[in-house]
């Protein structure tokens, strides 16, 4: 794979992408077995020298576009790059079911094949991972820790029962209907709330591609939640990772059913008390942080907490990673 890398212009000014072809990946009942399966992972264009490189794995219904996020660890001493998972943004092929995996460890195809790409330029592999992001890039550290030098969590979805898209469902449930009928979907309502705080169009700050990021979210499958049930038991159950893990999130859920502004100021996705309990199960080395005011994905928070979140970010990788201390910069604020 290594012998024949061609890297393309990406959707972003200033970077590159290259297509991860993944021929060994099952097929979702329904979907056109001649559409191919690929990931895509992302970068500056011409590559970054450094030492470190950090490897951005993205959450459910998102593609990577936070072009800020890669300025704030380009200049903390990490060379970037960000991987589309199968089915989602730049990976998504026309009859695939957005999103869908039956088994996250699946994943391991396109991570491991990122990871030996990056590990062709880049001495140290650090993983960051938003929301089922954070829950996919933790199991990979946990079955290839050798491979890791460090864990970077923006509010990662560690337990089932902490979401506001499944609290009223049973794991029992969701594990027996997931098991038979992979693909039958969940009715779910989506307030569309979370993306009335973050699009520009919605009195947000940001301008993301919304048939990459939609709203409402795509179709909910029992298959896939299974999937992540699975994983949070694993996560239950203690990961014993060895290297040290950051975990970020916002100091206060509000799953409130009619809006209101204060919800540009908390986690209207995932219970923030849930993760900070399950944090605790990840490793040895486990840094906590709670940020007044943060929204789900923490790097999209209002300037001044995103602020606080990337000087967090920088004086722990600086203190267990890139050994550069602390480093303030208003980058990609």
């Amino acid at each position: 794979m290594l012998e024949h890398v061609t890297w393309e212009p990406d959707i972003l000014d200033g970077f590159e992408s290259l297509e991860i072809g993944l021929p060994e990946a099952a097929r979702a009942p329904g979907e056109p077995a001649d559409t191919e399966v690929v990931a895509t992972l992302v970068r500056r264009a011409g590559g970054e020298r450094s030492r470190h490189a950090v490897l951005f794995v993205h959450g459910w219904n998102d593609y990577f576009f936070a072009t800020h996020v890669a300025d704030v660890l380009s200049e903390a001493g990490f060379a970037f790059y960000a991987i589309d998972l199968r089915r989602y943004g730049r990976s998504l092929r026309l009859g695939q079911l957005r999103g869908f995996i039956a088994d996250l460890t699946e994943y391991d195809q396109e991570l491991s094949a990122s990871a030996d790409l990056i590990a062709a330029d880049h001495e140290e592999l650090t993983l960051l991972g938003h929301s089922t992001g954070g829950l996919t890039a933790t199991l990979w550290a946990a079955d290839h820790p050798e491979r890791v030098a460090g864990v970077i969590l923006n509010s990662p979805w560690l337990d089932l029962q902490g979401s506001a898209m499944v609290r009223a469902l049973g794991g029992p449930v969701i594990d027996a209907v997931g098991g038979n009928r992979p693909t039958a979907v969940i009715p779910l309502p989506d307030s569309g709330f979370y993306a009335r705080t973050i699009h520009l169009s919605q009195e947000g700050e940001w301008d993301y591609d919304t048939e990459l990021k939609t709203s409402p979210s795509p179709a909910i499958r029992v298959g896939w939640l299974r999937a992540v049930l699975q994983g949070h038991q694993k996560v239950a159950a203690g990961l014993g990772l060895p290297m040290p893990v950051l975990v970020m999130t916002s100091s206060r859920t509000d799953f409130a059913r009619k809006w209101h502004e204060g919800l540009r100021e908390a986690d209207t996705v995932l219970d923030v008390e849930q993760i900070a309990r399950r944090a605790t199960r990840l490793g040895r080395h486990v840094t906590i942080v709670r940020f007044e005011g943060g929204l789900h994905d923490l790097f999209l928070s209002r300037r001044d907490v995103r602020e606080q979140v990337f000087d967090e970010l920088r004086r722990w990788s600086g203190a267990y990673l890139t050994g550069a201390g602390p480093v303030l910069s208003d980058a990609g604020l």
